[in-house]
């Protein structure tokens, strides 16, 4: 009887457990967010989507219900896309084919995207073979808005405001899952349409939860943002979202925001268990770093280095040796995302004092916009002319400009308010008294009236980062354009040059 009893007894536990086993479907996401470099950074030791790859099929072995996603940020900006390719600029043409081999499953669209020029653009997307989502975009072709398409070979495709995606356990139950995006209107180009995000993605919520088992959402907005879309959507679990670099984990009532680092230094592995009786999802996150204790995959390793070789070889032909050491740094010169937004480093130093150095040190100050220097990373060590070009893949000359002191100020203070964003300025013989809660040059307090002569980035010129900032500013005076053959006509060269007169 005591058998019996026990087997009965077992019998009820393996039963009760496959019915639990019945009543979940457990999938899980690998989040990426602002990817503009292929190879691994900080001289290998960080990044690398050959990595990315190994943890994605580790994945798909712990799980096949694996998907893999990008929020945005990834055509553009890198040293590589600013190259041409039988004929035509790159423009993120590397990301699309790594991005094919890895088989991403959805990605939205970042504002860097739109760097690209229309038709550029359209050949990204009909290169692309996975699937994009673009809730609050639309294409304006001439007079009409429509949305934007891939073109497969003659067989075009809308892409959707919203996805879905159908996931089966074990035991054969099946559910739905959707995804919204809502994309930042920070790039505006006259081929595109940025309508409300938050309504878009209301909307989109609204259709879907109706045809889905849970909802997700895929944005590229700032964190704020994001948080809003949560406290409006709060039967909404997750948000993964990009346009900050640096890796969060926020909760917003019962859901919670995640971004990872950009340029894959991590990604967020997030393992979700949706209840079907319940009808709730549980989701277990993951920071993961991607670091050398991960061993490239060799098939994306190969494209990658392929890409590399071609960078290298084009390199070549714009200075006599991009792989020359021009300066060794025993201290490590900081261009990493978050600090060369925030503060003043001793990269954007650097590049301010090249920047006056171009004009044998005859101006008052320089002035860079931090959102300009795109390396993300530290340079260590010995440092190549190649170096520099990854730090400024837009390149670009300095501009020598003659303005009132009452301009002046406004662009300083304008830059020091907008510390955490491109707009941020490095500088060079201008300081922000913090006691006395004013702007300094060459420490000496500026005088409204008087006029200076300051180095400037061309970019900061075109009133992109700083609004009030153009030629045409009535406290604008003169500007100066370098010829051709000038130092200061391209800045990575004048930092080049200015490199090799510390080496000694």
């Amino acid at each position: 009887m005591k058998k019996i009893g026990l087997l009965l007894v077992s019998l009820v536990l393996i039963l009760t457990s496959c019915s639990k086993q019945n009543d979940t479907v457990k999938f899980t996401f690998l989040q990426l967010n602002d990817v503009y470099e292929i190879a691994p950074l900080e001289g290998g030791k960080v990044g690398g989507m050959a990595r990315v790859e190994t943890l994605h099929q580790q994945l798909l072995k712990e799980n096949p219900n694996t998907f893999m996603f990008l929020a945005g940020d990834f055509l553009n900006p890198s040293l590589l896309g600013t190259l041409k390719y039988k004929g035509k600029r790159i423009n993120g043409k590397q990301m699309v084919e790594v991005m094919n081999a890895m088989h991403f499953d959805l990605v939205a669209f970042g504002n860097h995207e739109f760097d690209l020029k229309e038709n550029d653009l359209q050949d990204r997307l009909n290169e692309s073979n996975f699937q994009w989502i673009a809730t609050n975009l639309k294409h304006k072709i001439g007079d009409s808005i429509a949305s934007f398409e891939v073109n497969h070979n003659g067989v075009k495709t809308k892409i959707p405001k919203k996805v879905t995606f159908n996931i089966k356990n074990k035991e054969g139950k099946v559910i739905k899952i959707g995804f919204f995006s809502a994309t930042i209107s920070a790039n505006p180009k006259d081929y595109i349409v940025y309508n409300d995000f938050y309504e878009t993605a209301k909307n989109a919520y609204n259709t879907l939860k109706n045809e889905t088992s849970v909802v997700f959402g895929l944005t590229h907005v700032a964190k704020e943002n994001d948080k809003m879309l949560l406290n409006m959507l709060p039967e909404v679990p997750l948000i993964m979202g990009g346009h900050e670099h640096v890796n969060m984990s926020i909760p917003v009532g019962k859901g919670k925001l995640t971004k990872a680092d950009a340029n894959a230094k991590t990604v967020y592995v997030h393992r979700i268990t949706y209840n079907l009786k319940t009808k709730k999802a549980t989701i277990n996150s993951t920071l993961v770093p991607i670091d050398e204790s991960i061993q490239p995959d060799k098939n994306i390793k190969r494209i990658v280095d392929k890409w590399d070789a071609f960078l290298n070889a084009k390199l070549s032909k714009i200075l006599d040796n991009p792989e020359a050491v021009i300066y060794h740094a025993n201290t490590p010169l900081d261009g990493r995302d978050t600090p060369i937004r925030s503060k003043q480093t001793n990269l954007g130093m650097l590049i301010a004092k090249s920047m006056a150095f171009a004009f044998d040190n005859k101006v008052d100050c320089a002035l860079v916009n931090g959102g300009s220097i795109r390396i993300d990373d530290q340079l260590d060590g010995d440092i190549t002319g190649f170096d520099i070009f990854r730090v400024l893949p837009f390149g670009g000359g300095i501009l020598k400009v003659k303005l009132k002191g009452v301009l002046l100020k406004k662009v300083l203070e304008y830059g020091r308010l907008k510390a955490g964003k491109g707009a941020y300025l490095q500088r060079y013989l201008a300081s922000y008294n913090k006691e006395n809660k004013e702007w300094l040059v060459n420490n000496q307090k500026i005088k409204d009236t008087k006029i200076y002569t300051v180095a400037f980035s061309d970019y900061l010129l075109k009133g992109y980062d700083i609004p009030f900032l153009k030629p045409d500013n009535k406290g604008v005076k003169e500007v100066y354009t370098p010829k051709n053959k000038e130092v200061a006509s391209d800045i990575r060269k004048a930092i080049i040059k200015y490199l090799r007169t510390l080496k000694k």
